[in-house]
């Protein structure tokens, strides 16, 4: 596989020349300054296409495309939407960026609930505690409705941390499912507003909205795009939700093998392909990453490789990329017989050594993508020797 890494621009502190030396191949990246609903012209593409080229690498993927919110809920003006997606899904191909990675997640992209767990070996992860986040749902947005998600175990739990919690936890818990770890992929909190109002507003958007109606839409969605992709030799993979499983009462339709057949099997096209996220498979205890790996191994065109380890009473963290059950290994196994040319990429590494002192995007460290690089990289290496000496 092409070892691909997610660079997040010219104004990001990791440079391409770093990336050269640690032995990146290709890029990951789109155009973040842009809103979801804008063109991405051929200038702007071609723009960043050269600077990257002149550093020595190419631009192997673009992650996100973003599908616009009223794409996703089907408002009054989704079909210009759609024309505008169709638009920068041509100047893509143009520029000879034919990978093109996509989430269907409504209102919401990953979610975590800490953004720096602290380890035994003092480096740092992402953490997923359902409790704190299901006190988010209760307590701090006021979600109509939201108790009737949680047991009656659950609910007593959310009232016991509601006698503990400060008010600074609280405001980190704002700033980490609503503010940083949406900000820096397209969906930026406006300044000086309420981020929490402004998330009501945009969960307004979906109430009525059902798992068959979001399947519906993404459809729509999809039948028109997917004969542009097929025209100009563009794969486009949609990424498994994070975690996949609902939140907010908003359904998920990306959570596991039904919905991924389901998907897969909506058009009769190479082009309707899948991003293989392992890490956000893994969140899920009903998902064998390995067993999904090997299934839809045809439409994988785009793998993450990251690893979670499930905690009891619902809480999961991201762990290391040599354990936990995103059983990277027999990915790696799977994929590099089955895929071997597509693009890979390690994903949300630790936070580690100079690290800390560097303003990363949550989950895109360099020095914990680097070592997990070098697992990962030690993984295919590995395997590679297993199929050369068959």
């Amino acid at each position: 596989m092409e070892k691909t890494w997610r660079w997040f621009g010219k104004k990001d502190s990791i440079t391409l020349e770093m990336l050269r030396q640690i032995g990146v191949e290709g890029i990951v990246t789109a155009l973040y300054d842009l809103p979801p609903d804008e063109v991405w012209t051929e200038d702007a593409i071609n723009d960043l296409s050269r600077f990257i080229g002149n550093a020595g690498l190419h631009w192997s993927v673009a992650e996100s495309l973003p599908v616009a919110e009223e794409i996703k809920y089907a408002g009054a003006g989704r079909d210009q939407l759609i024309e505008n997606y169709k638009t920068s899904l041509i100047n893509l191909s143009k520029a000879g960026v034919k990978t093109v990675c996509y989430n269907f997640m409504p209102a919401i992209d990953w979610v975590r609930t800490d953004l720096n767990r602290i380890l035994p070996d003092g480096t740092s992860t992402l953490y997923f505690d359902k409790i704190r986040f299901a006190y988010f749902d209760c307590r701090i947005l006021q979600r109509e409705g939201a108790e009737g998600n949680y047991t009656p175990e659950e609910l007593e739990k959310i009232a016991t941390l509601g006698q503990s919690i400060t008010a600074e936890e609280k405001a980190a818990l704002i700033d980490t499912i609503i503010v940083k770890t949406q900000g820096f992929i397209h969906r930026k909190i406006s300044e000086g507003t309420d981020p929490v109002e402004e998330f009501r507003k945009l969960l307004q958007q979906y109430q009525g909205i059902d798992k068959d109606q979001l399947r519906e839409n993404l459809k729509y969605f999809l039948e028109k795009v997917i004969p542009v992709a097929e025209a100009e030799g563009v794969t486009l993979c949609i990424h498994p939700d994070d975690p996949p499983f609902p939140v907010f009462g908003l359904p998920r339709i990306v959570t596991g093998e039904t919905d991924i057949a389901w998907i897969m099997n909506l058009l009769d096209s190479k082009r309707n392909g899948l991003a293989f996220c392992a890490g956000s498979l893994s969140a899920g205890a009903h998902n064998d990453t390995p067993l999904l790996a090997l299934r839809f191994a045809e439409k994988i065109g785009f793998a993450h490789l990251r690893s979670t380890e499930l905690l009891p009473d619902g809480d999961f963290i991201e762990t290391s990329h040599l354990g936990g059950n995103g059983k990277l290994i027999e990915v790696i196994r799977i994929l590099e017989r089955e895929k071997p040319n597509i693009p890979m990429r390690v994903d949300h590494g630790r936070v580690m050594l100079d690290d800390v002192h560097n303003n990363h995007n949550p989950g895109y460290s360099f020095y914990g993508r680097m070592f997990a690089l070098a697992q990962v990289e030690g993984m295919m290496a590995v395997v590679r020797n297993e199929i050369d000496s068959e």
